[in-house]
């Protein structure tokens, strides 16, 4: 046998112990009469010693070891006399008597620690190296705990596991399709799946009742910390419940995850409606371990003789407490950050309430003191505070006020990653107006339920009326989402017609779902949650990269096997696909 224990198991108790061990050399310390090896496997690290008793054939053996080299080694536990706390094994060492080196390895291009030298660009190229690095390898073994987890929940709720198609046709609603040719039907294309959605519904018309997967999808999208072109996502739906059944249910998930992954109990999730989120927070996503909540000051400001005041559609504000004391460099610092572009505001305005209990404004000219405690009296602001002021249209101010908001949150340390506040998001809009294509598109997809008493709207008023759905967001980051779904035939037909498609292509795009609810389809609902986004925020991640075994880069690259890359021309003909070569 190639070993008898890990390198991460022997302790004080198998001193004396005649043992066999099989791994990399990580780190080689040649202290002239003695030498020492760290040898790791994935269970950690053990550490070797050759001294003046070891043979001269063992010695010549060590002078050859180079790091990542694979040994296997045969040797006695012994006790360490200088002892490593900071390692499982650090009471004990292998005195050892026989090496055998199974395969060299060349020089790695990074060191394979935890504190490595490698840059991301690199560690993505050789990332088979950079997956034997702990800190790597825990993320993904976290990410196995956390779908065994989520199976054993689901399991025991009755769920039953599908596994639905991976080439199927495109639906050209929502991010592009990743497109596949078919050789065997040329000129004729699947699509790899954004989501299972129209299969988990042909399941709830099968009668499963309750389908659950962990599945791979697609979207050819631009990219960004949290996404990939390929994720991966708890995939689920229910037969036979309404919006407060799947609330339940799931939310029972993320506290059993809690529970029994990051060992923290969470209280029953808070409810916050679309409309309260986006006036209390800007956002539809908002992050609730911190208040400094909006507060709408247009009636207050108005009138004062300040131009860009009275002539803005909507005045808003944050008060962050304790910093009354900021400098003129620190406000012309944040500033220039609510200026960027990717916040957009034209400036900012602020109000000093001093300890003293006098005010400091930028705007003084316009505004005197009483009119100023007004203002700050709206916060409930105490001396000592700071309140900021934004002002525009109204949808984009509040945009750049979450993203100011979201910024002192960070500069005042209330964004601690080890606090956890999860929240529902409920009654989103059904609809949302797209001004350059002129029509309404669907805010999550074209089968979510209207709520029952905005059903009248859809012939007078499309824009007003809410859908059965939601979000759940942990930390500002969209976690899952759903709705439940439209089971009648009618309304999805009234449904098409508002989002601009004929009866044609309607039949031709989502045929083969209408179809199948002619037979009886039930009540159902469902939700998904970003399995990849899950893991990085209980690994206290910012991206999902690390929690990927395979990562594409932020240019949807793989770039360890170079991929995307050209196919021949031999390929493309078999595809009945031809690509002009223009020359150089």
């Amino acid at each position: 046998m190639y070993r008898t224990h890990t390198c991460g198991e022997l302790r004080l108790e198998h001193k004396g112990s005649n043992v066999t061990l099989a791994g990399w050399v990580q780190r080689i310390r040649n202290l002239g009469g003695m030498t020492f090896v760290d040898l790791r496997d994935r269970y950690g690290i053990t550490q070797l010693v050759f001294d003046e008793n070891s043979s001269s054939e063992l010695k010549d053996k060590v002078s050859e070891l180079g790091r990542e080299f694979v040994v296997q080694v045969i040797g006695q536990v012994r006790e360490r006399s200088s002892k490593n706390a900071k390692i499982p094994t650090g009471d004990i060492e292998i005195e050892v008597e026989k090496i055998n080196i199974l395969n060299s390895s060349a020089i790695p291009p990074f060191t394979i620690e935890d504190d490595t030298d490698g840059g991301d660009e690199i560690r993505m190229k050789y990332r088979y190296l950079d997956l034997r690095r702990k800190v790597v390898l825990e993320n993904l073994k976290l990410r196995a705990r956390i779908g065994h987890e989520t199976r054993n929940y689901l399991n025991e709720k009755e769920f039953i596991e599908t596994e639905t198609p991976v080439l199927i046709k495109s639906t050209p609603e929502g991010a592009r399709d990743f497109i596949v040719p078919s050789r065997m039907n040329p000129g004729e294309f699947y699509a790899l799946p954004q989501s299972p959605q129209l299969f988990k519904q042909l399941l709830m018309v099968a009668g499963f009742d309750r389908y659950y997967q962990i599945v791979k999808c697609f979207r050819d999208e631009d990219l960004r910390a949290d996404r990939q072109p390929e994720f991966t996502q708890i995939d689920c739906e229910m037969s036979f419940v309404e919006q407060e059944d799947i609330l339940n249910m799931f939310e029972g998930l993320t506290r059993h995850l809690f529970k029994v992954i990051k060992g923290i109990e969470i209280d029953e999730l808070p409810r916050l409606p679309y409309s309260e989120a986006m006036e209390k927070y800007g956002s539809d996503k908002p992050d609730i371990r911190f208040g400094m909540e909006f507060h709408d000051l247009s009636s207050k400001m108005k009138g004062k003789g300040f131009k860009v005041f009275d002539e803005a559609e909507y005045i808003g504000g944050i008060c962050a407490e304790g910093c009354a004391s900021y400098t003129r460099k620190q406000l012309d610092e944040l500033t220039e950050f609510v200026k960027r572009p990717q916040v957009g505001a034209q400036g900012l305005v602020y109000i000093k309430y001093n300890e003293d209990g006098s005010t400091k404004s930028s705007v003084d000219k316009f505004y005197g003191e009483d009119d100023l405690k007004l203002v700050l009296n709206d916060f409930n602001a105490k001396p000592g505070d700071l309140v900021l002021i934004l002002c525009g249209k109204r949808t984009k101010t509040q945009t750049a006020l979450c993203e100011l908001r979201l910024e002192m949150g960070t500069r005042l340390g209330l964004r601690d990653k080890n606090v956890y506040k999860p929240l529902w998001v409920v009654d989103f809009p059904l609809l949302e107006w797209d001004e350059e294509t002129n029509r309404f598109y669907a805010m999550h997809h074209p089968f979510t339920s209207p709520k029952p008493e905005d059903i009248s709207l859809l012939d007078t008023d499309p824009g007003k009326v809410r859908a059965n759905a939601y979000d759940l967001v942990i930390n500002g980051v969209e976690i899952g989402g759903g709705s439940v779904r439209i089971f009648n035939s009618e309304l999805q037909s009234k449904m098409f017609d508002i989002l601009g498609f004929t009866k044609e292509q309607a039949e031709l795009q989502f045929g083969f779902l209408t179809n199948a609810f002619k037979y009886g389809a039930p009540p159902h609902a469902g939700i998904a949650f970003g399995f990849d986004r899950l893991t990085s925020m209980f690994a206290g991640l910012d991206s999902i990269r690390d929690t990927i075994a395979f990562p594409k880069n932020n240019a949807g690259r793989d770039v360890m096997n170079d991929s995307p890359a050209p196919v021949s021309l031999d390929q493309l003909e078999e595809l009945s696909l031809k690509l002009d070569v223009k020359e150089k």
